[in-house]
């Protein structure tokens, strides 16, 4: 670490984006560990992650093998291990992340081809969520795969998941308006989605446990400002271990990487930047020699666990430490850079609530 408690230098994060890209696998994808199994939401995180450390080549390799791996109806495998589909169920949220990633790549590098070239990637990953979306207003979160393809749908939400979700259609709502392409279903979708987020998250599946659940309808869009502010104060006390790091759950005395600079994230999107910095601080324990990142620690026992440098850990840190610093054009993707904003009241809402159509006297 620098002098500075909130930066990284130069050579650090290079080192860590080095860290990424060693684990990355001869077919382009990026596993959790070495010899682990690859997501498409962690992937897309570490392909960000690259682009901020400058690892061009790398980025390229992991956005040809989300080009080559989506299904025809839009989603990818929940499990590759070295290639192989070891779970083959589709999660809405590793789906849509796919959005926030060339949104994220066209910010940085302003490469319009990139974004044609993945226009249809995003299309059909965004469509496939909005037919997923419960009439309350969430996003059921995944569906099994038999031996013909799509089968049951888990027709259950949620919240952190969907929180992403939220995030992602108005990244694809960013890229349709950049590529004069409107997509009107998905303006719907994220203006219900919003609503649920901010009205109904008692109807979303009760994973209060897990920090995520806590801070990902901050970090995702859809609660901002002082409802934001009062959102995390809930629970803060609960959550944050002071100059350790977030707890990834709440009965485990364990703080992890991840979540304390996704904190970090959401706090800096509120303009809370002193305990955003503070966050991103709290998590350099976990930094190694080689630039990775440790996924956790125990305190009590002062123990590292699991032993083992996690990309999306890595990852989530570049992510942080990109938005404290401003080093790149993506710096604001978390705040919304670029997205436009929900209409207020929401549209076609099927929970009960007033909607805008209501107001403008249509059915």
């Amino acid at each position: 670490m620098t002098a500075e408690a909130d930066a990284l230098t130069p050579a650090e994060v290079a080192a860590s984006g080095a860290a990424i890209a060693a684990v990355q696998e001869p077919d382009g994808a990026v596993p959790w560990t070495v010899g682990g199994h690859t997501d498409t939401w962690n992937h897309v995180e570490s392909a960000m992650a690259l682009l901020v450390a400058g690892e061009l080549e790398a980025v390229d390799h992991a956005w040809a093998w989300v080009r080559r791996t989506q299904r025809h109806d839009g989603s990818w495998p929940m499990k590759v291990v070295a290639g192989e589909v070891e779970d083959a169920s589709g999660e809405t949220n590793m789906a849509a992340y796919v959005a926030v990633g060339v949104w994220h790549h066209w910010l940085v590098r302003r490469d319009l081809a990139f974004v044609s070239l993945h226009w249809p990637v995003v299309r059909r990953a965004l469509d496939l969520v909005c037919a997923m979306q419960l009439p309350f207003g969430g996003i059921a979160w995944s569906q099994e795969w038999d031996d013909d393809g799509p089968a049951t749908v888990n027709r259950e939400a949620l919240l952190a998941g969907s929180s992403s979700i939220h995030h992602a259609l108005r990244a694809g709502l960013a890229v349709a308006d950049l590529l004069d392409d409107p997509q009107p279903e998905w303006e719907l979708a994220a203006s219900r989605l919003g609503h649920a987020l901010r009205e109904h998250r008692d109807r979303f599946l009760d994973k209060a446990e897990y920090s995520m659940d806590w801070y990902y309808p901050v970090l995702g869009g859809a609660v901002r400002g002082a409802a934001g502010q009062a959102l995390l104060a809930q629970r803060w006390d609960e959550f944050v271990e002071p100059g350790l790091g977030v707890r990834c759950i709440v009965t485990n005395p364990w703080v992890t990487g991840a979540e304390t600079c996704e904190l970090a994230l959401a706090l800096d999107a509120l303009g809370d930047r002193d305990r955003a910095r503070t966050a991103f601080a709290d998590a350099q324990h976990l930094r190694q020699p080689d630039g990775g990142y440790l996924t956790g620690y125990v305190f009590p026992d002062r123990v590292h666990w699991p032993a083992e440098h996690t990309t999306y850990t890595t990852a989530a840190v570049l992510l942080a430490h990109d938005a404290l610093t401003g080093t790149t054009a993506g710096a604001g993707l978390f705040r919304g850079t670029g997205l436009a904003r929900e209409p207020d009241p929401p549209l076609g809402l099927e929970c009960g609530c007033v909607s805008a159509d209501a107001l403008a006297g249509r059915p």
